[in-house]
């Protein structure tokens, strides 16, 4: 705790948004102790079609968007109190902001060994507003801004909704320290848009924290997906459009560790999902609603859906190591467990094509497919399914195995999978009803 005790005070200073004649830009600026940190946002003329912008709900927009931002800058030192100097908050705002960072933050505080109760995490401090910021919004917004990450997910979304595709705008969030996101791009084309229906959000990353981070700061995983829901706001805003459409299925409610809330997933949660959404129809615009589209399937049913498709699997990429060169790196928890997830339906020698080698023969990998499997041990923190879908797959991989010799992971289940529990509900036929997915777009799923 040396580290949240010598920089107390974390501050958002100020932030400043303006509409040049090639993009939007927005600058922040945030303060910890002598340190400073500038990052920005810029959106290209190119990803706007709204001609009548508000300057007030822009300016109001990119401040929350500033306020989720600050969390890749604050976990630096997970400073007590938490200033905001360039805006007001209600008690509600306050509340909102600090649920989602401290579940959040929850792996990066579990690994960095500075757990604490929710009561001691931080204390939010900005002006109470004297009324509550009342715009208006016309009934204009109409169509669908789809978030696209290149897997599996998002592939079956842009699929089910390619029916609607006049209204579908596609959404790409760039971050300047990592590469273009080739396998997004390459599932958007390939799924029928051209560039012309693409918007981008391009956000700029303060390289001081990282010069921090080699210096014993905290370090570790921010909620992405919190900040894409606001960066989305901003983005539909922008575009006039109703529905924000993410793909997180109901697999993402599942913690990592047992008796605990900590879940590398959780603001792909339906919590979160919740949450936010109430968030955004409160505070930012009433007109726009945030759904995922698969919250009432789970992944092993998602994977159904996902192979009516080949002709994405030789693009399709949702490995973080890989990132850098759009590949499967081959010996992640993600790389196992997306291999275990097709392994039954997609022929061996099209998988080790895609995934360079065959991942269930690769004894290296036996302690994260013993995590994957086993509800006893800590989840691999990766976007990855529940145990119950990955030993339903691993069963069914068996069964269908015929007399082809095993390898050497699938033969080390055969012989051992008397020790996991045995499902108790048919994973074939799941529905979820914890979900905002509204009729139209239900129906679209379910016949796809």
């Amino acid at each position: 705790m040396e580290i949240r005790e010598k920089y107390p005070e974390f501050i958002f200073e100020s932030y400043k948004v303006e509409r040049g004649t090639n993009s939007i830009h927005a600058s922040f600026v945030y303060k910890l102790g002598e340190h400073s940190f500038e990052p920005t946002v810029d959106i290209p003329i190119a990803s706007i079609r709204n001609e009548w912008i508000n300057d007030d709900i822009l300016n109001h927009l990119f401040f929350n968007f500033g306020i989720v931002n600050a969390i890749s800058y604050y976990k630096l030192s997970l400073a007590p109190t938490f200033t905001i100097k360039c805006g007001e908050l209600d008690y509600e705002q306050k509340e909102f902001f600090k649920k989602l960072f401290y579940n959040g933050l929850g792996e990066l505080m579990y690994q960095n060994k500075v757990l604490m109760t929710y009561d001691e995490f931080m204390t939010i401090e900005a002006p109470e507003p004297k009324e509550k910021k009342k715009f208006f919004f016309d009934d204009s917004f109409h169509g669908n801004l789809i978030t696209v990450g290149g897997g599996k997910d998002s592939i079956v979304t842009l699929e089910a909704l390619s029916g609607m595709r006049s209204d579908n705008l596609c959404m790409q969030f760039n971050r300047d320290l990592y590469p273009e996101n080739r396998a997004a791009l390459d599932s958007i084309h390939l799924a029928g848009y051209s560039l012309e229906s693409v918007c981008n959000f391009n956000l700029s990353i303060d390289k001081n924290m990282l010069e921090l981070n080699k210096q014993g700061f905290y370090n570790g995983h921010v909620p992405f997906s919190g900040m894409l829901a606001f960066a989305c706001a901003i983005t539909a805003y922008l575009n006039n459009l109703q529905y924000i459409i993410v793909s997180n299925e109901a697999s993402s409610n599942e913690g990592n560790i047992a008796g605990t809330t900590i879940n590398h997933q959780y603001s792909k949660s339906y919590e979160f999902e919740k949450d936010f959404n109430n968030y955004l129809q409160k505070y930012l615009c009433e007109k726009m609603c945030y759904f995922s589209l698969l919250r009432c399937m789970n992944e092993y049913e998602i994977v159904q859906k996902f192979i009516k498709f080949p002709s994405y699997l030789k693009i399709f990429r949702s490995c973080n190591v890989g990132t850098k060169t759009n590949s499967w790196c081959g010996h992640c928890a993600k790389c196992l467990y997306v291999y275990i997830m097709l392994y039954p339906f997609v022929a061996k020698d099209q998988l080790i094509e895609i995934f360079g080698h065959d991942l269930l023969d690769d004894e290296t990998l036996g302690q994260i497919f013993f995590s994957l499997i086993n509800p006893d041990t800590t989840k691999p923190f990766e976007c990855v399914g529940t145990r119950d879908e990955i030993n339903y797959t691993l069963r069914l991989a068996l069964q269908d195995n015929g007399n082809e010799p095993l390898p050497k992971l699938l033969a080390w289940y055969r012989d051992n999978n008397h020790l996991i529990p045995t499902v108790q509900y048919d994973l074939t036929t799941y529905y979820n009803p914890e979900h905002n997915i509204p009729e139209e777009y239900l129906k679209a799923l379910q016949a796809l």
